[in-house]
């Protein structure tokens, strides 16, 4: 199947503060702009475990088709970098309904609370395992359901020439996520095996201790079908 990104509804260019007013950060983490783009990095010791990773949320609300693209710098690991998408409540409220419960990134509140979501995890540096075999994988909540996974081509930060282009695409049951083009896997929800499919909803950027990771030009494109 081939699909069309095409009326862009969201940009944003991540280049300093203004940028992100109204963003929600769970979690404890520094957010900066020192080389004009977003920079993030935890505040807590990561000897703190769970407790010292974070997800910064954009506010915006988004329809269920879409393509969501941004340009990624890793400056230090180890750690590890997911985009979350179509984020709802488990009942279909707003993310930010007063009735969820707390989140302050840790990652269970995140896969087995009150919330569905998708999430790719990209730039998996964080255990030992993962530095030994890189991958790229994606994750449907409710429920820690490891749903596809392909080969990460992302280079340590010592060989690393950034940026690189990351794009997620959702349409329909399918997603399709890719760097720098390259497309890394593609997933068809049935709908079934994992409950069913997910909608529209709310986008964030999670990080674990203690990586700094470097973000701009976040674009959000419509797709449909070709």
């Amino acid at each position: 199947m081939k699909y069309a990104a095409g009326d862009t509804i969201y940009e944003n260019p991540l280049t300093d503060p203004t940028d992100v007013v109204g963003f929600k950060l769970e979690g404890d983490a520094a957010v900066t702009f020192p080389q004009g783009r977003m920079r993030m990095e935890n505040r807590r010791d990561p000897g703190e475990g769970q407790a010292a990773n974070f997800v910064y949320w954009c506010h915006e609300g988004f329809p269920s088709d879409i393509a969501v693209s941004w340009d990624f710098w890793p400056v230090r690991e180890p750690g590890l970098c997911i985009l979350f998408f179509s984020a709802t409540g488990s009942n279909g409220q707003d993310l930010f309904d007063s009735s969820l419960a707390e989140r302050k990134g840790e990652y269970r509140q995140y896969h087995s609370s009150d919330i569905n979501a998708l999430h790719v995890s990209y730039f998996r540096r964080k255990a030992l395992d993962e530095r030994a075999f890189q991958t790229c994988n994606m994750r449907k909540s409710n429920g820690f359901h490891l749903v596809c996974q392909g080969a990460d081509p992302l280079p340590s930060v010592a060989d690393a020439d950034p940026p690189y282009r990351v794009q997620v695409m959702k349409c329909e049951d399918h997603v399709i996520f890719t760097i720098n083009d390259l497309q890394i896997f593609d997933w068809i929800d049935d709908g079934e095996t994992y409950g069913p499919r997910l909608g529209g909803g709310k986008i964030g950027f999670r990080q674990m201790a203690p990586l700094i990771g470097e973000y701009a030009n976040l674009v959000v494109q419509r797709v449909e079908r070709e």
